[in-house]
């Protein structure tokens, strides 16, 4: 099988690495940051005259009716710039959960207002997958009570998409009565991550939800930290070779030297896999639906895994120079934990994978 990315697929990998090298140098990111933003409303607006907000959205509702392998190359892409902009659920899971399980009515609502930019949702999925003391939300009779953990791109958010207990969706306008937001630190500063604390807050039931959408967005989700893993630890491999061959010690660059040779080597050999990988796993999610859950779980824990070998053999190659914030390797480091642990860690992912495939993983 004869498997890669379409001619157009390239075209909008290319278009956005050229837009981030240009709106999105790594000195934006550290002015970004500094300020105490996630956002850079500059990006966010370069990214939008290529109509990203609308990139899964259909093109009956304005937007580009693409599927989760486009949007997988542009999240591999602004991994690999550490760029701080709302994408993973903004454009992705909130126009995803729209067209999965929300009425007609719901979706004419809503989903032009994201394509054009004038909706932005945040989407709290986590108690899905991962449920601490104090958190979880009930719904009883139109209202939802609870707290929801790692909001995904909740800063300046207009609505919520959240999951009860049951894993149903409801939509919760920002403006509502008895609504509570904390924004959330996190290890990666170029994320918005936040928490609701919902106290008999009115929310509005997906209309067509099956019970299922909320499973598949979990999946969507993890593909697309995934891709973005793959983004990051690419940079940092380029950043080691980059450093190795004009580095000197001994009078000779440290790139010459075997053990350096190997450390270079084996990041790029164990990450390249991961770039099919999830690009199948996105396939799987568009058109083999039936694996979806499943491939979803096994990109999102090796990326995972991989990712963090990558970060750390990456700093090692810069030795001390490694952890300064001058080079900044710490923003794609910091990046690569965040998506290592949203949505699951790995052995998290893996249990889960296991009990999808009728494995008793306890007994592994």
């Amino acid at each position: 099988m004869d498997f890669g990315l379409s001619p157009e697929q390239r075209m909008l990998r290319d278009a956005v690495d050229r837009l981030l090298r240009e709106h999105s140098p790594l000195d934006h990111v550290r002015e970004v940051v500094a300020r105490g933003d996630n956002v850079s409303a500059a990006v966010v607006a370069a990214l939008a005259e290529l109509g990203l907000p609308g990139i899964v959205v259909p093109e009956e509702h304005g937007g580009l009716g693409l599927g989760l392998l486009d949007a997988v190359v542009v999240a591999e892409a602004l991994g690999a710039a550490v760029a701080p902009v709302p994408f993973v659920a903004r454009s992705v899971l909130a126009p995803l959960a729209l067209r999965l399980a929300g009425s007609p009515e719901q979706q004419a609502q809503w989903l032009p207002r994201i394509a054009e930019g004038s909706a932005r949702f945040g989407v709290g999925l986590t108690e899905l997958v991962n449920r601490r003391d104090g958190s979880g939300m009930t719904a009883d009779n139109g209202t939802l009570r609870g707290t929801a953990l790692f909001v995904l791109d909740s800063a300046d958010a207009d609505a919520f998409i959240v999951a009860d207990e049951d894993g149903s969706l409801h939509l919760v306008t920002g403006d509502a009565d008895r609504l509570e937001f904390v924004a959330l630190p996190t290890v990666d500063l170029t994320r918005a991550v936040g928490e609701l604390r919902l106290d008999g807050v009115a929310a509005e039931p997906f209309g067509n939800d099956t019970g299922d959408a909320a499973r598949m967005l979990v999946a969507a989700g993890r593909v697309l930290l995934a891709a973005d893993t793959v983004g990051s630890a690419d940079a940092m491999i380029a950043k080691a070779v980059a450093y190795a061959g004009e580095r000197e010690q001994f009078g000779r660059v440290i790139g010459s030297f075997q053990a350096v040779k190997h450390m270079c080597a084996e990041m790029a050999a164990r990450l390249e896999p991961c770039r099919s990988l999830v690009w199948y796993a996105a396939h799987a999610f568009d058109t083999v639906p039936e694996e979806a859950l499943l491939m979803a779980c096994h990109a999102k824990s090796h990326t995972g895994e991989v990712g963090r070998f990558v970060a750390r053999t990456a700093t090692e190659v810069h030795g001390g120079m490694g952890f300064t914030d001058l080079l900044g390797l710490h923003y794609w480091f910091k990046r690569i934990g965040f998506d290592r642990q949203v949505l699951g860690g790995p052995e998290i992912v893996r249990t889960e994978a296991a009990t999808l495939q009728g494995w008793d993983a306890r007994a592994a």
